[in-house]
């Protein structure tokens, strides 16, 4: 059993150690959020890319295999939201965590349930807001992290938002692999570090194995932020499928666009009216166009293509740059034990420190 590193972050989420495994659209399975929870950490579950059903299996599964807590994460406004929040409040979940968009009429429900919530925010002019919403903890990802991303680095962001004294605890993400990461994290302010790409990159990741080899493979220097999936910054590693992108003209992408939006349709179950119904009410409650939220289906689809089957070339991968550091695939449990020894070791003799150790 890993020891504990006792911050805010843990109380409130009531795990061992200051760690979050970040909810990854097809990655963060049950067989990760088990592993993750295990070994000590907050995991999240990836429900933002399943349906009410494969959710609420999802749920009874890990629910079935750990008593340790962990979370969901979900999107605001994708089909069927309400029957997963339901589900997570009938399976006692801990924690919600969302991006994008938040409602405010679903962040009541979580809170009226006792559920945390656990947004990620990619620029300080929205910590303030997420905070006023309900935020019980506040995960600050650097322009560095994978994914939809924004463009402060991590450590300016975390300055800002901790200069906020917003009341919450405060996770950096983005740029974390090792102990060295958390203990400086911790030293600098914040109360825990989140991770995704470094939790994707371990044994009990469902990344396949040619996947896996082509992010092992990867350099810091390309691991690219581009517009070209959904009209969004994502960082990604540059691969054949996102060259294709940045050079498609905007007819082509359009094309990839409702083609993905059929997948997603029939993958989903969801109706049309549903799919437009959700893309307006998020283009009302956030910064994007209606253009743009059009366009939200192509990640999910095209990222299935690598991250579900197998073929790195045919879809994107979403990545940190953290990906060029990193060289193994440890289990989770021996990445989050090597990473709270390196953390109490370089935290060691530091008089301003706020750790407590336990058992």
């Amino acid at each position: 059993m890993t020891a504990r590193l006792q911050t805010p972050l843990t109380q409130a989420l009531g795990s061992r150690v200051p760690i979050i495994q970040t909810a990854m659209g097809w990655v963060a399975t049950p067989d990760l959020v088990v592993a993750s929870v295990s070994a000590g950490a907050m995991g999240f579950l990836a429900a933002a890319v399943m349906t009410p059903e494969e959710c609420a299996s999802a749920l009874k599964e890990i629910k079935r295999r750990t008593a340790a807590p962990f979370g969901v994460n979900v999107h605001s406004f994708q089909p069927g939201v309400d029957r997963i929040v339901d589900a997570c409040i009938e399976q006692g979940v801990a924690a919600i965590s969302y991006g994008r968009a938040p409602s405010a009429s679903l962040i009541d429900k979580v809170k009226q349930a006792g559920i945390l919530c656990v947004p990620t925010i990619g620029a300080a002019k929205h910590a303030k807001k997420a905070v006023a919403l309900g935020a019980d903890v506040l995960v600050c990802q650097g322009g560095e992290g994978g994914g939809h991303t924004g463009e402060t680095p991590t450590w300016l962001l975390l300055a800002q938002v901790l200069d906020m004294g917003l009341g919450v605890p405060v996770v950096a993400c983005g740029g974390f692999r090792d102990g060295r990461g958390l203990a400086a994290a911790l030293t600098f302010g914040a109360d825990g570090i989140a991770m995704g790409t470094r939790f994707l990159l371990t044994a009990e990741s469902p990344t396949p194995a040619a996947t896996k080899a082509r992010y092992l493979e990867a350099e810091v220097t390309r691991i690219k932020v581009s517009t070209r999936l959904d009209g969004l910054p994502q960082r990604m590693i540059l691969n054949r499928r996102l060259e294709s992108l940045e050079r498609a003209s905007r007819l082509r992408l359009l094309l990839i666009a409702l083609n993905s939006g059929w997948r997603f349709k029939r993958q989903t179950g969801a109706s049309l009216a549903e799919m437009l119904k959700s893309s307006w009410a998020m283009a009302r409650q956030s910064e994007l166009s209606f253009g743009q939220t059009l366009l939200a289906a192509n990640s999910p689809m095209i990222i299935q293509d690598s991250m579900v089957h197998g073929r790195p070339d045919e879809g994107v991968l979403p990545s940190g740059q953290v990906a060029g550091l990193i060289d193994d695939l440890p289990t989770c449990a021996e990445l989050i034990g090597a990473m709270v020894t390196e953390a109490r070791e370089r935290l060691a003799g530091n008089p301003a420190g706020t750790i407590v150790a336990g058992d």
